[in-house]
C-alpha cells in the first residue's frame, strides 16, 4: 500500500497537500467560480456528487455551453452558492449534462490548434 501513501502525500487529506486539497484550494476554486459567473452570462450550475474518485464538484456552463468544473466542500455549499449568486443549481444525476456543454466540447476539438 504503499503507492496509496504516495498518491495521498504526506500531509493527509484536508491539510492543503494530496489530492484531497485543502481550504486554501476551496476558497481559490470559489474564487474561480465566482468570476466566471460574473464574467459570463446564462450560467447554471450542476452539482456532481462525491464518488470513490473525486469530492463534490460544481460545473458551471455559460450559454454558448462553455464550462468550468471546481469542487466544493458538499451538496449544500453548492446550492447556497447558487442562491448567493442567483444561478439555477441542478443534480447532473437529476437532469443530465446539457447539450450546448457536448456541442461546445465538439466545437473546441475542431477548432484549429496554432
Amino acid at each position: 500500500m504503499r503507492w496509496l501513501r504516495r498518491l495521498r502525500g504526506s500531509g493527509g487529506k484536508g491539510q492543503g497537500s494530496g489530492p484531497g486539497g485543502g481550504r486554501a484550494d476551496l476558497k481559490a476554486g470559489a474564487r474561480h467560480l465566482e468570476e466566471f459567473v460574473r464574467s459570463r452570462y446564462g450560467v447554471e450550475a450542476f452539482v456532481e456528487p462525491r464518488t470513490n474518485v473525486t469530492e463534490t464538484t460544481v460545473l458551471l456552463i455559460a450559454h454558448d455551453g462553455e464550462w468550468t468544473r471546481r469542487r466544493v466542500a458538499g451538496t449544500a455549499e453548492a446550492f447556497a452558492f447558487g442562491r448567493r449568486l442567483s444561478i439555477p443549481v441542478y443534480e447532473v444525476n437529476l437532469v443530465g449534462y446539457p447539450q450546448r456543454m457536448r456541442d461546445y466540447n465538439e466545437r473546441q476539438k475542431r477548432r484549429p490548434t496554432a
